[in-house]
């Protein structure tokens, strides 16, 4: 096959691959790919993968915080899975950045220089149980429908990780239901610190999935779509997330901090209120309310296990020499 590749022009080469996508084909790290495809790849998978460590940090903060050790221990088995996605999902990248002669320590270099960007929600603070409920019930929920959503992507090893990730987010997603149920049942003042940590997630629940594409899909967004890398848009994504989500609010009594929201049945379709698109570039662009904080914290735990990566790299360069 790569002596068959090796012998077309570009433009064939790119023809051909489009072919193999269109005909349902997965895509392997050693296959050969478009510069912009293992770009796009790189850059989404990056994101995503930096995205749930950062994700675990919101929640780690209430390990020795929870409420009973029930909670104690299943809210640390959630941390413990959101990181081991994250060094999956790197894992992925990585092997599709050696090409370019990176690794997986150029993408935290790229984090704590702010030149990767990370989920807006991730920025947030958390301060009550109740909105360690909400990141695990809502925010895992939004994670899940855009990761099924790239389930049957282009790129074979993204979709094969993403198969087990979607799996155990499921079950955290449930692990947060459970909360917002004990709280929807409880007293008036766990009621209350439901609904005010509801209120405070809402918009950047919106923000989640991206600006809406409007009559202008964006460029990453057109070459995600064309090459199969994801089947569905940001807005798309949304309207899945309310559909699902805003019939199970309403029925714990909570209301939703949108005066204008409604379902269009001519259109089929949620109708709401935009959140501040302006305040969505600044929170990613590393200004939102726990950003230094949480990137303080990546910082100082790269550079803490430093010299674990030098004695491991020492090992490895060592047991080559022999062989």
């Amino acid at each position: 096959m790569e002596v068959y590749v090796d012998s077309l022009s570009e433009e064939q080469k790119h023809a051909a691959f489009l072919e193999r996508i269109d005909r349902g084909e997965k895509i392997e790290a050693d296959d050969w790919m478009p510069e912009d495809y293992r770009e796009q790849l790189v850059r989404l998978i990056s994101m995503h993968g930096i995205s749930e460590i950062m994700g675990a940090l919101p929640e780690k903060e209430w390990v020795p915080k929870a409420p009973t050790l029930h909670r104690k221990l299943a809210i640390m088995a959630k941390v413990q899975d959101e990181m081991g996605h994250g060094q999956l999902l790197l894992r992925v990248a990585e092997d599709l950045m050696t090409y370019w002669g990176k690794d997986r320590d150029d993408i935290y270099r790229d984090l704590i220089s702010g030149k990767l960007k990370f989920h807006n929600v991730f920025h947030m603070t958390a301060p009550t149980w109740a909105d360690a409920g909400i990141i695990a019930w809502l925010v895992d929920g939004a994670a899940i429908i855009t990761q099924k959503m790239l389930l049957d992507t282009s790129y074979g090893p993204y979709g094969r990780v993403l198969q087990r990730i979607c799996a155990e987010e499921v079950f955290h997603m449930q692990h947060g239901e459970s909360i917002i149920l004990s709280l929807a049942e409880g007293t008036e003042k766990q009621r209350q610190s439901l609904q005010e940590a509801l209120d405070r997630w809402w918009s950047g629940l919106l923000m989640f999935f991206g600006p809406p594409e409007g009559n202008q899909i964006s460029k990453h967004q057109q070459k995600n779509l064309r090459y199969k890398i994801r089947a569905a848009t940001n807005e798309e994504m949304r309207q899945m997330f309310l559909s699902k989500y805003i019939p199970r609010i309403w029925s714990l009594g909570l209301s939703i901090p949108d005066d204008t929201l409604r379902f269009d049945e001519e259109n089929q379709e949620w109708c709401y209120k935009q959140p501040d698109w302006e305040e969505f570039k600044k929170i990613v662009s590393n200004q939102g309310p726990k950003s230094q904080e949480r990137l303080g914290l990546r910082k100082e735990s790269y550079e803490n296990g430093a010299w674990v990566r030098e004695l491991l790299a020492a090992r490895t360069l060592a047991a080559d020499s022999v062989v």
